[in-house]
C-alpha cells in the first residue's frame, strides 16, 4: 500500500513538473507573441512611410523605370560576380594607399613646417621681404619706357658687367679705390716738381697710359663687344 502511494506521489510531482514547464512554455510563446504583435504595430507605420516613399520616387522615374531592367541589372551583377569581387579587393588596396598617403602627407607637412621654422630662424623671409621692397621700388621708379630701352640694350649691359667682373679688372678698381682711400700725411707737400718727379716711376707710367686709352676709348662711336 505503501509502495503504491509513493509510486502515485512520484506520478503526481512528475505530471506537476511537466505542468510547470509546459506553464513556462506557454508564458514564453504568449510573451513573444506580445513582442512581436508590438514588434509589427511599430513596424506598420514604418513600411507605410517606405511604401509612399517608394512610390514617389518611383513616380519621379517614370515610365524610365521597368523591372525587366532591374532584373537585368541583377543578372548582369550574378553573372559578374568575381568582377565585383575583384573591385572590391582593388577598393580595400585603394583604401590602403589612401592609409599610406596620408601618413607620408603628415610626415611632409611636419618636415614643411620645420624647414620654414629654419628658414624663418635664419632669415631668409626677411631676405625676401627687403628683396620685394627693392623690387616695387625699381617698378615705381622705371616707366615702360625705360623698361624696353633696358631689354633693348640688355646684351650690352651684361656684356660690359662680364668684362667689368674679370680678375684684372677687378683688382685695379680694388687698388684704385684702395688708394682713393688712402690718407696723405699732413706734412707732405705736393708741388709740381715731386709730381714731375713721380713721371719716372714706372708705376705712374702704366697708370697714366691706362689713362689714356680710357679717353681715347670715350671717343669711340660705338662700345666693343668684347
Amino acid at each position: 500500500m505503501d509502495n503504491s502511494l509513493d509510486l502515485l506521489h512520484q506520478k503526481i510531482d512528475q505530471l506537476s513538473a511537466q505542468v510547470a514547464v509546459l506553464s513556462a512554455h506557454q508564458e514564453r510563446q504568449i510573451r513573444r507573441q506580445q513582442e512581436f504583435d508590438e514588434l509589427k504595430q511599430d513596424m506598420i507605420p514604418i513600411a507605410n512611410h517606405m511604401i509612399k516613399l517608394s512610390i514617389e520616387e518611383l513616380a519621379e522615374i517614370g515610365d524610365e523605370f521597368r523591372i525587366e531592367d532591374l532584373l537585368f541589372l541583377m543578372k548582369r551583377i550574378m553573372r559578374n560576380t568575381h568582377m565585383v569581387l575583384a573591385m572590391f579587393d582593388r577598393l580595400e588596396g585603394l583604401m590602403g594607399v589612401a592609409d599610406e598617403v596620408e601618413m607620408l602627407g603628415k610626415q611632409v607637412f611636419n618636415f614643411t613646417v620645420e624647414e620654414l621654422d629654419r628658414l624663418e630662424r635664419q632669415g631668409y623671409f626677411s631676405f625676401a621681404l627687403e628683396g620685394w621692397r627693392i623690387l616695387e621700388r625699381i617698378i615705381t621708379e622705371f616707366t615702360d619706357d625705360d623698361v624696353r630701352e633696358l631689354g633693348d640694350n640688355i646684351v650690352t649691359i651684361l656684356t660690359t658687367v662680364r668684362n667689368m667682373t674679370q680678375p684684372e679688372i677687378m683688382t685695379l678698381a680694388n687698388n684704385a679705390v684702395g688708394a682713393i682711400q688712402e690718407e696723405l700725411p699732413v706734412s707732405d707737400k705736393v708741388s709740381t716738381w715731386s709730381l714731375i718727379r713721380e713721371l719716372g716711376n714706372p708705376k705712374v707710367r702704366r697708370g697714366m697710359a691706362r689713362m689714356i686709352n680710357i679717353l681715347k676709348a670715350l671717343d669711340e662711336p660705338e662700345i666693343s663687344k668684347n
